[in-house]
C-alpha cells in the first residue's frame, strides 16, 4: 500500500508570510478603516485632504481600507508561487532593507 506524500509546503509558506504581513498592518488598517467610518475625522488633515468633499475623503480612506486588506493576500499568494531561490533572494533584499533602515535610524536620531 503506496500513498503519495506531497513535500511542496509552499502553500503553508504562504499562508504564514500572509498573516505575518496580517500582524504588520494590522494597526495601519485599524486606523485607516477608523478615518473611513468616521468622516468628522476630515478635520484632522490639513492641505488637500481638508479640502476634498466629504465624498472623496470617504472614498479614499476606503480605497486604502481595500489595498490594506488585499496586502496579506497578494504576499501570500507571491510567496507561495516563488521558487526556493527567489524567495531567498527577496528575503535576502528585505533583510538589507531592514537593516539599513535601522542603521539609516539610528544615525539620524543621535546626529
Amino acid at each position: 500500500m503506496s500513498s503519495t506524500i506531497h513535500t511542496n509546503k509552499s502553500g503553508l509558506w504562504g499562508a504564514f508570510a500572509g498573516i505575518i504581513t496580517l500582524a504588520l498592518v494590522a494597526f495601519p488598517l485599524s486606523a485607516a478603516l477608523s478615518f473611513a467610518t468616521h468622516p468628522a475625522t476630515q478635520a484632522l488633515f490639513g492641505g488637500r485632504l481638508e479640502q476634498a468633499s466629504q465624498f472623496g475623503y470617504l472614498l479614499f480612506w476606503w480605497v486604502l481600507v481595500a489595498l490594506i486588506v488585499s496586502l496579506p493576500f497578494l504576499v501570500g499568494f507571491g510567496v507561495a508561487k516563488l521558487n526556493t531561490k527567489t524567495l531567498a533572494i527577496a528575503g535576502a533584499i528585505v533583510a538589507v532593507f531592514v537593516i539599513l533602515i535601522l542603521v539609516l535610524g539610528q544615525l539620524f536620531v543621535f546626529i
